[in-house]
């Protein structure tokens, strides 16, 4: 190649040029204000005190962790019933996500997820050159019957969250199980549960037994959730030994931090704050949504949720946006989601009793001062 032909700095890749980077939820107003952080589904309640204890702890930053987090997968494997050599860990589920189309899928290939979910299923698939294909939805959920008609030839990955970000829906597990049964063996899927742990108790979408059984279902988890370890970053993944051998060789090798591996451990040990956690989310969401559902003649919609937050549907006078700026003003910061195609919709995290009341008190100002 001359100089001439030579391009004057190095080009970005067309497929990384496409990505729109992921935005995480605001802390602040436009004026910097700090607001309580309703916009990125974390605990309310915090952390595990014994979560909390294994981190005052301390370690020797000069050491290396273990790079294949071989107690907490251990201890997952208990918990779960689930062989530890079928367990990877990553740095958040994010990191899996992202390093699973890497793995199957690149150019000409294709990735496979409904409308209005996790938005890293886009950048994932991207990232590898590969084409994301969106499916409509069904009144906010995802439609097993759309997704298998959008599989063909070229489809690597198929991604389904469930309860999915950032609506909240979710399908049971003979709609999993429908899809998992109507995909080419070569396909695999991806059943992202990071708010698995939410679901009330006995309810499970059967992902973990497919992922036992099958050789092309990943389930991932996270602990940034419900066991409000965000700040740690640490995820996991488990499906056949074949799947984890792809992941493992191409997961970072210090992934999970020794001070995230230590506090993972502690907080699967106190399952009593995992328990409340989930309980507290079920009374304050139903209470919330109660008074959402007084607001419907006010063009108040919410989507039924079973995760730690609720997408609210703004089809009357008041605009999501200016819900947004009146909820604001009240000290509260929320998810508004127009880059997903969601500019009639907010997403709002659980938190505590008094801020859902404070917030429901705040949108039925704001519908009536719209009218």
């Amino acid at each position: 190649m001359t100089q001439d032909a030579r391009q004057t700095r190095p080009v970005m890749k067309p497929y990384v040029a496409a990505i729109h980077a992921y935005v995480p939820g605001k802390s602040a107003d436009a004026d910097g204000k700090p607001l309580v952080k309703l916009s990125a589904n974390e605990n309310p309640l915090g952390t595990s005190p014994m979560a909390l204890a294994a981190l005052a702890g301390g370690s020797a930053p000069s050491a290396y962790p273990d790079p294949d987090s071989k107690e907490l997968r251990a201890a997952l494997g208990e918990l779960h019933q689930i062989d530890p050599a079928r367990i990877v860990c990553g740095t958040g589920s994010d990191e899996l996500l992202n390093l699973i189309p890497q793995a199957y899928a690149g150019l000409g290939d294709e990735v496979v997820f409904s409308r209005y979910s996790f938005a890293v299923y886009d950048i994932a698939a991207r990232r590898c050159g590969a084409t994301p294909v969106e499916v409509a939805d069904k009144d906010y959920a995802a439609d097993v019957d759309g997704l298998l008609a959008a599989v063909t030839q070229r489809t690597r990955v198929v991604f389904l969250a469930n309860p999915n970000n950032p609506t909240g829906t979710y399908l049971p597990r003979a709609e999993v199980e429908r899809l998992h049964a109507g995909l080419p063996a070569d396909v695999l899927l991806v059943i992202d549960q990071a708010y698995a742990e939410y679901l009330p108790q006995g309810v499970d979408d059967g992902g973990l037994a497919l992922a036992e059984r099958h050789e092309n279902v990943l389930v991932t988890r996270t602990f940034s959730k419900i066991y409000g370890l965000a700040g740690e970053r640490i995820g996991w993944a488990t499906g056949a030994d074949h799947l984890i051998d792809a992941l493992n060789r191409i997961r970072g090798p210090f992934n999970v931090t020794l001070g995230g591996q230590k506090a993972a451990l502690a907080g699967l040990a106190d399952q009593a704050f995992v328990r409340a956690s989930r309980d507290h989310n079920a009374t304050t969401r139903m209470a919330f949504v109660a008074a959402l559902d007084m607001l419907g003649n006010h063009g108040l919609r919410v989507v039924p949720s079973e995760a730690n937050f609720v997408l609210v549907l703004f089809e009357g006078h008041l605009s999501a946006e200016t819900a947004m700026q009146a909820i604001a003003g009240a000290g509260y910061a929320v998810r508004h989601l127009p880059g997903q195609g969601l500019p009639q919709a907010l997403r709002i995290t659980i938190g505590t009793a008094q801020q859902m009341a404070q917030i429901a008190a705040v949108l039925r100002q704001a519908c009536e001062a719209a009218q």
